[in-house]
């Protein structure tokens, strides 16, 4: 799926409890999406901890959406944490990271960008989800 010219591709970044189904998954990115104006043609990628590799609602989303899914182990997330806009200590519990959602957003967009990525939406949690957006802001948009 090709980003629109002029429209800075965006990275997401998601965590989930066991068993969240891809609908409200894909609810949590289309509500976020839209009120903030921000264009579904401009994600590029979705990611989320390795724990959650075999996590049927992410696989799901990923497939209907068309869109690559990344999993990144808490050591390569945990490098993230500096730049997280909170830290939990929960998350830290059951993942052995701060935050899922914000770090695998931002190490993607790193990934996949080629540059310093920053939060574009930082982490908002509904039910037992998290969602964050991640860009290259050198990219514009």
């Amino acid at each position: 799926m090709a980003v629109p010219p002029g429209v800075a591709p965006l990275y997401a970044g998601l965590g989930c409890r066991r068993g969240a189904p891809a609908s409200e998954l894909a609810g949590l990115l289309r509500d976020v999406m839209q009120s903030r104006n921000l264009p579904f043609a401009a994600l590029v990628g979705l990611a989320s901890i390795d724990l959650k590799r075999q996590e049927p609602g992410l696989l799901q989303l990923a497939a209907d959406l068309g869109l690559p899914l990344h999993f990144f182990s808490a050591v390569q997330l945990a490098a993230f944490t500096p730049r997280l806009s909170h830290r939990s200590a929960i998350a830290f519990q059951h993942s052995g990271c701060y935050g899922v959602a914000e770090s695998s957003a931002l190490a993607l967009a790193e990934q996949l960008g080629g540059g310093l990525a920053a939060l574009r939406v930082e982490r908002i949690v509904r039910d037992d989800m998290t969602l964050a957006l991640a860009w290259l802001p050198a990219s514009g948009g």
